[in-house]
């Protein structure tokens, strides 16, 4: 990992995509933040992840119904953002979130 400026450098390998996909957003939700450029490997492929920048006014109901067609997923949204969000009710504008691939 590097740091230069706004900018954080990730390389290594990840044990999963969704490994890589939860330390690219670690990394990109930090205050101070602005990109982040990786090279991370993976040794098996899997369907990547969507993500989805929070506005005002978002919730994960809201988010689960534009991914999933169905509110009631946000559950599975909670889950692929741990240990981020602790609570889904506590999310925030300009929060970068993992929707995982229905």
């Amino acid at each position: 990992v590097e740091v230069e400026g706004d900018t954080v450098r990730i390389a290594g390998a990840a044990p999963s995509q969704e490994a890589r996909e939860k330390l690219i957003l670690a990394a990109g939700n930090v205050l101070g933040v602005a990109k982040v450029e990786e090279d991370i490997s993976v040794a098996s492929s899997e369907p990547e992840a969507n993500f989805h920048t929070v506005v005002k006014g978002d919730t994960l109901w809201k988010i689960s119904e534009k991914a999933y067609g169905n509110g009631a997923r946000y559950q599975a949204i909670f889950e692929a953002n741990r240990p981020m969000l602790s609570d889904p009710d506590k999310i925030y504008p300009g929060q970068v979130l993992r929707i995982p691939a229905p």
